[in-house]
Order: C-alpha cells, then sequence, then structure tokens
C-alpha cells in the first residue's frame, strides 16, 4: 500500500520494475514516458519496466494499492483503465498478492487517453516518431519555440529532447529484449547515431550493455 501525502509532488523518478497502481482514496495527476492521466478511485494505471513518470497529488492526498503488473496484460497497449471493486483487490492482496494481480487481470476495463494540452501532444508524436524536428513541430502547432520547453518541462517534468531520449532508450531496449532485430538495426531504426550510442542510451536507462540483455534472452530460449 502507498499513501500520497496532501499536494505531494513526487519529481520525475524511474522504476525499474513492471507495477500497477490502484487508487483506492483521493486522487493524482501523472505525467511521464506513456502519457499524462488524472486518476481518481478505481481507476488504474499499468507502468512497464524502466518507465519514468512525475506524480501531483491533490490537496487531500492518496492511497494506491500496488500490484504485480500480470503477465496477461505486459503487453497490453493500454496503460490506464478502471477496476468496478478495488475494495476486494485490497482484501485479496492482503493474504495472496499473486491472486489479486490475476483478478485485477480479469476486471482491468481499459479507458481512452485525452490530452489536455499541446505538451501531451507533443508527448505523444514523441513516443510515436523519433524522426522529427522539435522547431518544426512547434511551427506546425503555433507554439513559440521559446515556451516549448518550458512549457513541456512544466508537464513533464523534463524538457522535450530528454523526453524523447527516454522513449527511444526505452524503446531500444525493449526491442534487444524482446526480438532478434540486430542491434545495428535497432540503432538505426531509432534514430541513434550509431550503435555505440544506442548502447550508452541503453546502459545508463537499466545498468546493462545491450549484449547482456540479449545474452539473458539466449539464455531463456536455452
Amino acid at each position: 500500500m502507498l499513501r500520497h501525502h496532501p499536494n505531494e509532488l513526487r519529481a520525475r523518478h524511474c522504476h525499474d520494475d513492471p507495477f500497477v497502481a490502484v487508487v483506492l482514496e483521493g486522487g493524482y495527476q501523472e505525467a511521464g514516458d506513456e502519457g499524462r492521466f488524472d486518476v481518481r478511485p478505481g481507476d488504474a494505471l499499468i507502468h512497464h519496466a524502466y518507465e519514468s513518470h512525475l506524480d501531483r497529488v491533490e490537496a487531500k492526498g492518496a492511497r494506491v494499492l500496488v500490484l504485480d503488473l500480470p503477465p496477461e496484460l505486459a503487453d497490453s497497449p493500454h496503460v490506464r483503465g478502471h477496476v468496478a471493486d478495488p475494495d476486494a483487490l485490497v482484501r485479496i492482496a492482503a493474504r495472496d498478492p499473486r491472486a489479486a494481480s490475476a483478478l485485477f487481470a480479469e476486471n482491468f476495463v481499459a479507458t481512452p487517453a485525452s490530452a489536455f494540452d499541446w505538451p501531451d501532444i507533443l508527448a505523444h508524436d514523441l513516443r510515436a516518431d523519433q524522426g522529427f524536428a522539435l522547431a518544426d513541430w512547434a511551427e506546425r502547432a503555433g507554439v513559440r519555440r521559446e515556451t516549448l520547453s518550458r512549457g513541456f518541462r512544466l508537464a513533464y517534468g523534463c524538457t522535450p529532447k530528454a523526453y524523447r531520449a527516454a522513449v527511444r532508450a526505452r524503446a531500444a531496449l525493449d526491442a534487444v529484449r524482446t526480438t532478434r532485430e540486430t542491434l545495428l538495426d535497432i540503432a538505426h531504426r531509432l534514430h541513434f547515431a550509431d550503435q555505440a550510442h544506442m548502447g550508452h542510451a541503453v546502459a545508463r536507462l537499466s545498468g546493462a550493455a545491450p549484449g547482456w540483455w540479449r545474452r539473458q534472452m539466449d539464455t531463456r530460449r536455452a
């Protein structure tokens, strides 16, 4: 169980392990690698490995149930949803956390994400396409260049450039861990300067180089 203090601001931080957060009381806004969400009791957010976000807690604080991410939701494209009976999850989690995670998977109903403002649209575009120039995006969106970085940082706790780098590193790590695509091809597809650049980004995010992750994958398949 996690309790957030009233008006607490948790600066952008990274979670190495995947998990699910189910809001029981109060509410907060989360802004991170998967978007920006306002959550209330019954709402749930899926977090994948090495994901970063910040939390802005409401004046009444928040109480949150944290569960392991069920395997059947590990590849879900939906990260926000709702459960009808969060109290049932609390009761089951007290005696069997794995059963609570399984029940969560059965009852999770995805809800569509919505953009609050241009920073959310930019965050979405950065997740979807690594190739565009930020100056070009600002011009198309009618946002002054000097406003772009400042406004995005206020919403997400980092600059668009840093956000792009984090998204790119996570995408590279995911490809390294789950596909047989060559490291050189991954680096090229994700617009890294070269394979070494990608390797540094993956190691900085996860603490291990791409080659180490590939060896773990080979070991699991052996």
